[in-house]
C-alpha cells in the first residue's frame, strides 16, 4: 500500500465503533480498495504503536491542551457460554470480585477545557 493508503488504514482505525477488519474498510470506501489489498499490507511486516504514532501525531499535536486529560476505562463484556480463544479469556471482574470468561475492551477518551475567545467590536 501506499503512504495515501496507509492514512485511509489509520483513519478507519480511529473512526470506526464496531470491529475493524478488511471487509469493513473496503466496504466503507465503495470497494475502491480491496479487502485483499489490506490484507497483504497488513502481513508485510508487523506494524506497532510507533507506526500509529507517526500518523496520528500531528493531529494530537493540534488538539492537545495544558488543560488536557486522557481517561482510560476498562470494562468486561462477559461471555461465559463462548469458547477460550486468543480474544475470549478469563479476566478479574473487580465490580463482583471474581474472574469472569469474556473479552476485556479498553476504551480511551481525551478531553480538553475549550479555548475561550473574546471578541472585540470595534464601532
Amino acid at each position: 500500500m501506499k503512504n495515501s493508503d496507509l492514512e485511509l488504514y489509520t483513519d478507519y482505525l480511529l473512526s470506526t465503533f464496531g470491529a475493524a477488519t478488511a471487509t469493513g474498510l473496503s466496504a466503507m470506501v465503495d470497494g475502491d480498495v480491496s479487502h485483499d489489498r489490506i490484507t497483504r499490507f497488513l502481513s508485510k511486516q508487523a506494524y506497532t504503536s510507533k507506526d500509529l504514532w507517526g500518523q496520528v501525531k500531528t493531529m494530537v499535536r493540534q488538539v492537545q491542551s495544558d488543560e488536557g486529560v486522557l481517561i482510560f476505562d476498562n470494562t468486561i463484556q462477559e461471555k461465559a457460554w463462548i469458547d477460550e480463544s486468543g480474544l475470549m479469556c478469563w479476566h478479574f471482574e473487580h465490580c463482583s470480585g471474581h474472574s469472569v470468561r469474556g473479552i476485556n475492551l479498553l476504551n480511551a477518551v481525551y478531553t480538553a477545557k475549550a479555548r475561550q475567545f473574546r471578541w472585540h467590536l470595534n464601532r
